[in-house]
């Protein structure tokens, strides 16, 4: 596909691209071969493809939730910085007012 200088100029206006004549120069033909190639791809027949959203089948591959086995408050805590009876130690973030 053929694309002048004037219409990648008149593009990047479009797009409020600040170009100098020598981005313009590089961008062309490269902006040319990407406008052939889009149109290389539409012309494919897709007449008898069904619309998707993505191209790969997607099911749920989630486990189902299941309460399985809990280990004792003392091995969980042991390896804790601050334990308050059988519960973790955190600093208070939030002040109480009397």
């Amino acid at each position: 596909m053929s694309l002048s200088e004037d219409e990648v100029r008149h593009v990047a206006a479009l797009a409020r691209l600040a170009l100098d004549d020598d981005e313009i120069a590089a961008l062309t033909p490269q902006l040319a071969d990407i406008l052939a190639y889009a149109a290389e791809v539409g012309a494919v027949a897709t007449d008898d493809v069904a619309p998707m959203t993505h191209p790969l089948g997607l099911e749920d591959v989630t486990r189902p939730d299941v309460p399985g086995e809990r280990l004792p408050a003392d091995a969980v805590l042991a390896a804790a910085p601050d334990r308050v009876g059988d519960r973790f130690g955190v600093p208070r973030i939030v002040e109480e007012d009397a």
